[in-house]
């Protein structure tokens, strides 16, 4: 009788374990983030930027159009 090699065992995954709280923070800053830059490209009009005039406007008219949004 002929012994089988014996089987190597599968290597044990370690999983990170991440606190809520931190975890948290950085979803609402990165949320707010998202939320900043999708206001520029979509409503700024350069009516409450705080650059004078339209250059948060032109800066984004490009991505605007690439997303759909009218401005002109």
């Amino acid at each position: 009788m002929s012994q089988s090699p014996a089987t190597p065992l599968a290597p044990v995954v370690q999983v990170p374990v991440v606190p809520l709280l931190q975890l948290g923070t950085w979803v609402v800053f990165f949320g707010l983030l998202a939320m900043l830059a999708i206001f520029f490209v979509s409503a700024d009009q350069g009516a409450i930027s705080l650059p004078a005039g339209n250059a948060v406007h032109e800066w984004v008219h490009d991505a605007r159009h690439l997303l759909g949004y009218p401005c002109h």
